[in-house]
């Protein structure tokens, strides 16, 4: 049995109570102000305990409104990474019309924050628009249990989700490369814990065999430019004449690299990004890249969102993933392989 606590003790928390009874704070939330939400059994249980050690209910119903709170919720991995802006723009769009407000959550690329970070808000939520994640598929499903949940970037089974044709989008990049004489590409991947990453390594691989490509794997690094740029000396090594990147900033911070090396974009090496965030046509020269509909993930997320929140159809297809399309935008950061063989030896990198 739990042990009450005396009168010299603090008072209890839902910290306390979730802990003694193995479940997360949002489940003690939700097991007070909205039962509905939680399993009998689970519910019972919480009462018991709360009851043993002392805990006020009423201090539950204070944390948590038991009517809609007209939030919802758009967690991203790293709050300054371009990528986001239009996701977010989206979704502000989307709820603004419907009467909802967003609570943006950047979980800085942490998978135990991202974990702290949704047990803290989903009791607030009406809705939980997941952009991009760094836990696991089971973490990702216990939090939709909480809080109608949307993921982005990502295919969970069981969860509605919206991702983009990163095999299409990766399929026109090697293509262009092909076409313009490069026979030996890299792909410089992301973070590990990706979904998409992960995606766009399958596809770079599986389109090298079929167009009889030469490939290679740098990383994992950084979704930054400071990765971008750290990879550089590594990417040369190799002896490639073209580089796909994970992402924009990466793509960036390795051209900046180059330059800073003495080597010429795209004459020495063309670079390719992906998503096509603002940045990538900011910068000399341009960066060729697979353009994502950023502005469309966020609105057609916070479509699904409102529509199980408000017990609506939410159109969904029998796979419960919306696939988006992806296209290639090309800049002056890719060209015609040059001949003449790249020398690594007096790289001059900052």
């Amino acid at each position: 049995m739990t042990q009450r606590r005396s009168e010299d003790d603090k008072p209890a928390t839902i910290y306390d109570v979730a802990e003694a009874a193995g479940v997360s704070p949002s489940t003690v939330s939700r097991a007070f102000s909205r039962p509905g939400r939680v399993s009998s059994k689970t519910a019972a249980k919480i009462h018991q305990v709360a009851a043993e050690i002392g805990y006020r209910t009423e201090q539950v119903t204070r944390t948590v409104p038991s009517s809609k709170t007209k939030l919802i919720g758009v967690a991203v991995t790293d709050v300054t990474n371009p990528f986001f802006f239009s996701i977010i723009r989206g979704a502000e769009h989307v709820a603004n019309k419907r009467g909802y407000s967003i609570l943006l959550v950047d979980t800085e690329e942490s998978s135990d924050l991202e974990r702290q970070l949704h047990e803290r808000t989903s009791p607030v939520l009406d809705g939980l628009i997941i952009a991009t994640s760094r836990v696991s598929d089971t973490a990702l499903r216990s939090v939709a249990k909480e809080v109608q949940t949307v993921v982005l970037n990502r295919m969970v089974a069981g969860l509605p989700c919206v991702i983009t044709d990163n095999a299409r989008g990766m399929r026109r990049a090697l293509e262009h490369l092909a076409e313009m004489g490069h026979r030996r590409v890299c792909y410089v991947a992301g973070p590990s814990a990706s979904w998409a990453d992960g995606a766009r390594w399958r596809a770079f691989r599986e389109g090298c065999f079929e167009l009889e490509l030469i490939d290679h794997k740098i990383g994992p690094v950084a979704p930054t430019v400071r990765g971008g740029y750290s990879v550089f000396k590594r990417v040369m090594e190799q002896r490639v004449s073209a580089a796909i990147c994970y992402n924009d900033m990466i793509g960036i911070g390795l051209s900046r690299a180059a330059k800073d090396a003495g080597f010429v974009v795209p004459g020495d090496l063309s670079v390719i990004g992906f998503d096509n965030t603002f940045a990538s046509d900011l910068v000399t020269p341009g960066l060729t890249t697979v353009a994502a509909p950023l502005a469309q993930l966020g609105e057609g997320a916070t479509k699904i969102a409102l529509a199980l929140i408000n017990k609506e159809p939410a159109r969904l297809p029998p796979s419960n993933s919306v696939v988006l399309p992806m296209k290639l935008i090309v800049r002056e950061s890719t060209g015609p392989i040059r001949r003449t063989r790249i020398d690594t030896r007096n790289a001059r990198l900052r």
